[in-house]
């Protein structure tokens, strides 16, 4: 079996697969010192919950765009499932993706993995908008050409800066306002409208630019922790793929077992 792992700036997800279908998933919070030993008491314990061993795992990958992190991940797979893993980005599995930007060294792993994952599931002009520590669009043509993309704050940042920077702002969760009014009569409901319905028009302004400036029908694509509560409020989504990046990670793994 095929133990997928994505490590982003705020969790870790780690992806049990067989046969290219996600059998299981964790999540844990990311701390670059969190060592090879810890990762493999916590996963072994959820393994048995799920009814699987260490033993099961034959394979890893590995996406980061936390560079400190991605050691103790290696260590990981090489100490306690016996593997040396994969890791996206580098030889032996680049992709075989055009990065058609003026610095492609420079482009996530997570990006790279998400645009292979959205040109073999969706096909024409792609929008993948990935909702996580930033919210990132990522445009990738009808040939499976990463062409850019923007890198914008993720709501949970945005909220919690507006709530660091302004004393005598409460905390708030990040949920839909009671009511579709824009005018909110409480300081709640007011910064409610401010974070949810604002990051909605900022999220439909930018893919109405994108599309006006490709000029072919486009669609879009969503994934991360957000992309449901965001779909229920918006009609600019064609797709939800919550899973996108560990996709991306398993067509990886196949294609370097084909090279």
């Amino acid at each position: 079996m095929l133990l997928a792992i994505d490590a982003g700036n705020t969790n870790v997800v780690f992806a049990l697969l067989s046969q290219g279908e996600i059998r299981a998933r964790w999540r844990i919070a990311t701390d670059p010192r969190r060592t090879a030993d810890e990762y493999a008491v916590w996963l072994n314990q959820l393994l048995m919950l799920e009814g699987y061993a260490i033993a099961d795992v034959d394979a890893v990958i590995i996406a980061t765009v936390v560079p400190r992190a991605l050691h103790n991940l290696q260590v990981l797979a090489e100490k306690y499932f016996g593997v040396q893993p994969l890791v996206a980005g580098h030889a032996p599995v680049e992709g075989g993706i055009e990065l058609d930007v003026e610095q492609p060294s420079s482009v996530g792993a997570d990006r790279i993995v998400n645009a292979i994952a959205a040109h073999h599931l969706y096909a024409g002009d792609l929008i993948v908008i990935d909702f996580g520590t930033a919210t990132t669009f990522d445009v990738i043509d009808y040939t499976g050409a990463y062409k850019g993309g923007i890198i914008a704050p993720g709501i949970n940042l945005s909220l919690d800066a507006l709530v660091t920077a302004a004393a005598k702002l409460p905390k708030i969760a990040i949920s839909p306002p009671e009511n579709r009014s824009v005018i909110g009569r409480t300081t709640e409901a007011q910064m409610h409208i401010g974070v949810f319905w604002g990051y909605v028009a900022m999220m439909e302004g930018l893919v109405a630019r994108i599309r006006a400036e490709i000029g072919r029908p486009t669609k879009v694509i969503s994934t991360g922790g957000l992309a449901v509560l965001f779909d229920e409020n918006s009609d600019i989504f064609d797709a939800i793929a919550p899973d996108l990046t560990i996709q991306g990670l398993a067509l990886l793994h196949e294609r370097s077992l084909k090279a």
